[in-house]
């Protein structure tokens, strides 16, 4: 089996700074989106996940590489090493590019700053020597510079038509990789220079800029920060100058973007044609399968509302939540106080105004915590398709009603509160990180969205969710009675055999399409792109949070499952033949909570029982599968099912020529990351 690799990870560890790791993230998801999934990741998971599987980038940001080297000296860097050399990719902005030289000279002579030694990784073989430019100072704008690099358009030759002589580039403490030309016979190239001269010597040339063939793989590290965007730099700043620089690069944003673009093709990666932008957040819109329960609904939630200025307000513990009022609800008053900075303009689409939009900054890096979210309850009819052109809930509705009323289900609760919003942060986190309005949510109240700014997936990983992912989250109160006869950790295996069953039975004739599931909460597919190969990606995740108040758990399960987008892997229409019609998202959101719901009744009575767990064995992927046990010292052992109280893979110990020795292993889904590709079971940290 072969998996594409989508992640690409910026390393938020020892040594680097909040700001150089949020302007990476910002960039790198604009030029990549919606291919890869960019992550941060801390320190622990470069040592002890098994991140090099589905990686297609490292990249290491701005900070003191120092810092780096005290966490990832050893171990670390022979990881980092080894997936390079295997044909991985690794990216090195700034302090990042210090740490991929065989030497590190920083501010030499200048005793409180000064940073000399050797480097493990040394993908470039020779020395990056700094500063660049005097004026350097820790945790500071005082140095910082827009200086003008000169592009070597024949080492990009991807695009670089494209491509300007020169461009303005951020700069702040970045180095400069001596003599780097003279390094050509080992794989190294100049793909931007300092069009300035440097205060320190640079030797042949001043590279701010170099590419690393290195084994198999690609590197490329810089001095400057071109993953800067003028339009997160602050214009405030008190350092002597600093607007009219942001002004300069603001102007030649294009050319720095389109020269960064140019390096990801280098390192191998699929850049977006355009950049692309983070949509604004929309408006929550509440309804019900009968409207009029909205406003019971909204009866149940005056302990936890607060009213200003005689608009209601229900302030979170992460978010807060507007109740617009028909009379307000198009009151820009209302919007401004959401704002983070004056200034406001229209979502074309839906002719609402968007709650974090600003004039003349329409993209740049926002604390989405701070912006109130705008709820419409609907309570005398449904949302109309002007209000929701994304989203058609009569659909939904009509959808929900067909197969509550089907032979032989109990399905009656599970979706009937449904809120939808166009853009959201993240369907978990605002029903997750909101403990004082999960509290008052029924069970089977759904969140889902069109497009999420800010997924959240298992442990450190995100789920791409670009417009046409079916994202959602449904809330569970299961009660504490049921801890012992349905533990809490089946739902991710009963929500993971909804999936697939909502799939096969969501009309006649989708029964055999290929999709299955990976212990304990992914949903994989056979690859369309190759007929007659067992080859599977991965098209869903499931996340499952737990909080407990009044004798239950507060149990909120979020699901992304790609439905008819292509990209980043393949989707559920790709999946199908000819005669069958392409799945809708309103219709397959109502089978699937309709299923789950089915399947929650019957956990709830028996438990894990015979039937569920022989339904789990008939979608998975895993029976008889022969597994390395990193955690017991590499043993080879063969999965032969889960334990039916408490959730554990079960792996048996296989000896001489993969004969059983009776041993048995029982393993924890949220203490092992599976990389069932490899058959590797890591602990996870």
């Amino acid at each position: 089996m072969a998996s594409r690799k989508m992640n690409v990870l910026v390393y938020s560890g020892n040594g680097s700074t909040i700001e150089s790791v949020k302007h990476c993230l910002y960039t790198l998801r604009r030029l990549l989106s919606p291919n890869y999934a960019v992550i941060p990741v801390t320190d622990s998971a470069i040592l002890k996940e098994p991140w090099q599987a589905s990686c297609a980038l490292l990249v290491f940001p701005g900070g003191a590489d120092l810092g780096y080297s005290r966490s990832l000296n050893g171990e670390g860097n022979s990881r980092i090493s080894s997936f390079v050399r295997r044909g991985g990719s690794y990216l090195g902005f700034c302090a990042g590019g210090y740490y991929g030289s065989s030497r590190c000279e920083f501010e030499i002579g200048n005793k409180p700053l000064e940073v000399i030694g050797s480097r493990e990784l040394a993908f470039f073989p020779g020395t990056c020597r700094g500063c660049a430019f005097k004026g350097f100072v820790y945790h500071s704008e005082a140095g910082a510079k827009a200086v003008e690099l000169s592009t070597n358009k024949d080492a990009l030759a991807a695009g670089s038509s494209s491509l300007p002589a020169a461009f303005l580039s951020y700069y702040n403490g970045g180095g400069v990789f001596v003599d780097a030309s003279k390094y050509k016979e080992k794989g190294v190239e100049v793909l931007a220079y300092y069009k300035d001269q440097t205060d320190v010597d640079g030797g042949e040339g001043s590279a701010a800029v170099v590419y690393c063939k290195v084994g198999e793989g690609r590197v490329i590290l810089t001095g400057p920060h071109p993953e800067f965007a003028a339009v997160n730099l602050n214009p405030q700043s008190t350092v002597p100058d600093y607007a009219n620089l942001i002004k300069a690069l603001a102007a030649d944003d294009k050319s720095r973007s389109g020269f960064l673009k140019a390096c990801l093709v280098k390192l191998g990666l699929e850049a977006s044609q355009d950049i692309i932008p983070v949509p604004s957040l929309s408006r929550l819109h509440l309804s019900s399968t009968q409207p009029n329960d909205v406003s019971m609904l909204l009866e149940s939630w005056n302990e936890i509302i607060t009213v200003e200025d005689g608009e209601e307000y229900i302030k979170g513990e992460n978010d807060t939540f507007h109740i617009e009022k028909q009379s307000t609800r198009w009151s820009l008053n209302s919007l401004v106080k959401a704002l983070p900075v004056p200034g406001l303009s229209a979502d074309k689409a839906t002719g609402e105004e968007p709650a974090d939009r600003v004039d003349g900054s329409d993209d740049r890096i926002l604390d989405y915590s701070t912006i109130t979210k705008r709820l419409i309850p609907h309570e005398d009819k449904w949302p109309d398709t002007k209000e929701t052109p994304n989203f058609n809930h009569h659909s939904y509705f009509a959808n929900l009603r067909m197969y509550q009323q089907e032979s032989g289900t109990e399905a009656e609760e599970f979706g009937n509160h449904l809120m939808y919003g166009e853009v959201v942060t993240s369907t978990n986190t605002l029903l997750e990180k909101n403990q004082k309005l999960l509290s008052q949510l029924p069970t089977g109240f759904t969140l889902t969205a069109t497009t999420q700014v800010a997924g959240r997936g298992r442990g450190s990983n995100v789920w791409i969710s670009p417009a046409g992912c079916l994202i959602w989250s449904t809330v569970i109160n299961h009660s504490m009675a049921l801890s012992n006869t349905a533990p809490v950790v089946f739902i991710q295996y009963l929500a993971a055999i909804a999936i697939v069953e909502a799939i096969h039975s969501y009309d006649k004739g989708y029964d055999n399409l290929p999709v299955r599931l990976k212990w304990p909460n992914d949903i994989y597919a056979a690859d369309p792109s190759k007929p007659g190969k067992k080859d599977f990606v991965k098209i869903g995740g499931i996340l499952v949070n737990s909080s407990y108040s009044s004798g239950a758990y507060n149990l909120v399960l979020g699901i992304g499952l790609n439905t008819i987008n292509p990209a980043p892997t393949t989707s559920l229409n790709a999946l199908l033949p000819p005669n069958l019609q392409p799945f809708t998202l309103e219709k397959l959101l109502a089978r699937f909570l309709t299923k789950f719901e089915d399947i929650y009744i019957q956990f709830c009575r028996t438990g894990f029982d015979v039937k569920l767990e022989q339904l789990y064995y008939k979608h998975w992927l895993h029976t008889d599968q022969i597994v390395t046990l990193e955690t017991e010292g590499g043993v080879r052992a063969r999965i032969k099912g889960v334990t039916r109280e408490w959730g554990l893979l079960r792996a048996e110990e296989l000896g001489w020529e993969d004969r059983p020795t009776g041993k048995m292993y029982e393993l924890m889904s949220d203490s092992n990351s599976f990389d069932f590709l490899k058959g590797l079971l890591k602990r996870k940290v």
